[in-house]
């Protein structure tokens, strides 16, 4: 049928989280805060008249309507942008993923996806929690974008199997963070670190500001970019590391002299002396996680340490 949707809007934060919005073919939708649009969203940094969303049988536009707090697409902010599958847009606090349209979305008439949504609203509202979500639907590095071309403040939790990580915003800048409360591993080493993180539930809540020792200096554009690189090579190297609890130990006799290491890798198998486990040794090290994994894999190769 000719007015079957292709795609849908698909709420993966915010207060209408899990709702979806059916797009029909050669129809234009308006989002906002006033009560008689097609896509009511009720919170103060959406404006009465915020975005338009136009889509023909081939192609969807979003248009923001000169709202106050702007319209972003994947961490852009935007006048008129063509939207692909998968692109994530931010309005207010909801963060929207265009999606394919299933089956529920296409027996969906919009009367009774705007009901759904007000419904979970409600839900949410309830709940207290502003914006949350889980990293399997948005990355991290994709979420600290939006947050950051938002000019987003507050403190971004991130609970996944590897600990509970907390990112602190103010005006989009991230000026410091830790994993697990330890503020022994450097703001900067934490970052990077939650960036590897695949899965787990992120939730972003105002706060008071954190008065710390240090404040990180970098531009959260600048820490996403070596993250991202320090993530690619880590992985790269990562299946020659054993699993991170593994106890290290200096064999004797050693197998060539001291003087032949680096002073990084020199640093490493002091610390290996000093702590005796893979993930002790990278959370001591002063440097990032790569640098020191690939001094200790060049260690273990040459037989300076061993996994016992």
């Amino acid at each position: 049928m000719p007015d079957t949707p292709r795609y849908a809007l698909r709420f993966i934060s915010g207060k209408y989280q899990g709702g979806e919005f059916p797009l029909r073919m050669n129809r234009e939708i308006i989002i906002g805060r006033s009560s008689d649009l097609d896509m009511v969203l009720v919170e103060d940094m959406v404006s009465r008249r915020h975005a338009k969303i136009t889509s023909t049988a081939n192609e969807v536009y979003i248009q923001d309507l000169g709202s106050t707090n702007g319209t972003f697409v994947n961490g852009e902010k935007v006048s008129r942008s063509r939207l692909n599958e998968g692109d994530r847009i931010l309005v207010g606090t909801s963060i929207i993923k265009l999606v394919a349209a299933d089956s529920n979305a296409v027996g969906q008439s919009e009367a009774e996806a705007r009901r759904r949504l007000e419904a979970g609203a409600t839900r949410h509202s309830t709940s207290g929690r502003p914006m949350s979500g889980v990293i399997e639907e948005i990355p991290l590095p994709d979420l600290l974008q939006l947050l950051s071309t938002s000019r987003k403040s507050g403190v971004l939790t991130v609970a996944s199997g590897q600990g509970i990580g907390k990112i602190y915003l103010r005006k989009g800048q991230i000026y410091f963070a830790a994993i697990n409360d330890d503020f022994a591993v450097s703001p900067q080493k934490a970052i990077y670190r939650m960036l590897t993180w695949q899965n787990g539930t992120f939730e972003l809540e105002p706060s008071v500001e954190m008065q710390v020792m240090e404040e990180v200096q970098e531009s959260t554009e600048a820490l996403l970019m070596e993250g991202v690189r320090l993530l690619d090579e880590f992985r790269q190297i990562e299946s020659h590391l054993p699993p991170p609890k593994s106890a290290l130990a200096v064999p004797t006799p050693l197998a060539g002299k001291l003087r032949d290491l680096s002073p990084t890798e020199l640093d490493v198998f002091q610390l290996v002396l000093d702590h005796g486990q893979l993930q002790a040794v990278l959370d001591h090290y002063s440097g990032s996680d790569l640098e020191a994994a690939q001094s200790l894999i060049g260690l273990m190769r040459r037989e300076f340490v061993v996994v016992p």
